[in-house]
């Protein structure tokens, strides 16, 4: 998916939801992070974790924020202004413009899964990262995304067409086998799945419905599905049978 400046904006406006930060604070809690360490955030986005790490990390620390989107860095180039120990790195994962293991640790959030070869930004990321640093990496497992409440084979063709929106539908599943073979240890997986019953602006739903909704057009879904698509979950949340689920997994790995 290329995250265009209406694609970036839904994305960080979910990021800044109840669950956007809830997903943040699981990240922090399992990277262990000192002052005085660097680190990298692969995929940052907007920069709402870089604000974090960068208070954690401290003066003497560094954190390193890579996108290959000039639009999300600018969002956080102005989200983290009042750090000095922030640089922004306009990259793809596969190509990390830092010395051979110069981070503490290194962190990634929905960003593997979008990309094809991620078997190359593995090692990449591995390369970067110290002997004994800790990776951790959110991914979905995008089979248990699901909105609830319209029409069964409509809502099975509007989630069939966003199926095309990344490479990788169920890394959480192929991640540790990948960590274990480049050579990581104590690899665990935790669950940070969770229900939205509501469609309102605090909610990751309200954003995801839109973002399905234009993805669906430029899959080819005619306009009038989508329209009808997105009136009936809004039917379906006064009527109180509204439902969305989202299953991401935090997995965290010590490099060997």
């Amino acid at each position: 998916m290329e995250f265009s400046s209406d694609i970036g904006r839904l994305q960080r406006r979910a990021a800044s939801s109840m669950a956007g930060m809830s997903r943040r604070q699981a990240i922090l809690e399992a990277l262990p992070v000192s002052k005085g360490d660097h680190v990298l955030d692969i995929g940052c986005g907007g920069g709402h974790l870089l604000d974090h790490l960068a208070k954690d990390v401290g003066d003497d620390g560094h954190v390193f924020g890579l996108d290959p989107s000039a639009d999300q860095l600018a969002e956080a180039k102005t989200r983290c202004a009042e750090h000095d120990n922030v640089t922004l790195l306009h990259s793809f994962a596969d190509a990390i413009d830092l010395p051979d293991a110069s981070c503490h640790a290194i962190t990634s959030t929905q960003t593997l899964e979008y990309i094809e070869d991620v078997d190359a930004s593995l090692a990449e990321a591995t390369r970067v990262l110290m002997p004994g640093g800790w990776l951790v990496n959110v991914s979905i497992l995008w089979d248990h995304f699901c909105f609830y409440g319209a029409d069964a084979d409509l809502n099975a063709r509007i989630h069939d067409a966003f199926r095309a929106h990344c490479h990788h539908q169920m890394l959480p599943m192929e991640l540790p086998g990948k960590l274990t073979a480049l050579g990581y240890r104590h690899i665990r997986d935790t669950s940070l799945a969770f229900v939205n019953t509501r469609r309102n602006a605090n909610t990751p739903a309200f954003y995801l419905e839109q973002l399905m909704a234009g993805f669906a057009l430029g899959q080819g879904v005619v306009e009038a599905d989508v329209t009808t698509w997105r009136e009936q979950l809004a039917a379906a949340e006064a009527e109180g049978r509204f439902g969305f689920t989202s299953f991401p997994v935090l997995t965290a790995a010590c490099r060997g």
